[in-house]
């Protein structure tokens, strides 16, 4: 993989995270877990709930990435929060630590695309990307499990649509859809 990591699944559905190694490819191997970044009885909760939190806290550190949280994004983080049906100490938990839970990748084409669309929603409440943001934007798009060249398109029309910058042909057709 480009970025130097590959990941995979075990059959509890936990995602491990690894550097790359060629020789691991497509094979089942033993593994030890030397650090968990969650509650572990959250490890053996798949609920929307555990999804929801993992997405929120996702956006949550992109928030945060460029600095302090504005007032903006923090607006923004609490109307999240509350669509993602977050508690108020699941959300202050979240805010101390916003990278404590990993991406969850989404099974659908339409629910990835949501995830990142409510991330460039927050992206774009202080009018800008800088490339902090556009570092972790692509990690979470092949987090998602986009590959890398189509997280690069996605991303690169997603900033023309959210910066305005979109030629007529493509007005026309998010018009008439």
């Amino acid at each position: 993989n480009q970025n130097g990591w590959m990941s995979g699944w075990t059959e509890n559905y936990i995602k491990v995270i690894t550097p790359f190694n060629e020789d691991l490819i497509n094979q089942v191997v033993e593994l030890k877990l030397n650090e968990v970044n969650i509650p572990i009885l959250d490890l053996y909760d798949h609920s929307g709930k555990r999804r929801n939190l993992a997405h929120f806290a996702a956006i949550a550190s992109l928030a945060a990435v460029d600095g302090d949280v504005n007032s903006h994004e923090m607006k923004l983080l609490e109307r999240f929060a509350n669509k993602l049906d977050i508690s108020e100490a699941d959300f202050k938990e979240v805010m101390k630590t916003p990278t404590k839970y990993a991406i969850d990748p989404q099974n659908s084409s339409k629910e990835r695309l949501e995830r990142l669309f409510d991330l460039f929603k927050i992206i774009f409440a202080d009018n800008e990307v800088d490339d902090d943001e556009m570092v972790l934007l692509k990690k979470y798009a092949i987090g998602l499990g986009y590959p890398s060249d189509k997280a690069d398109k996605i991303i690169g029309k997603s900033i023309a649509i959210f910066s305005g910058r979109i030629d007529f042909d493509d007005y026309l057709y998010m018009i008439n859809k």
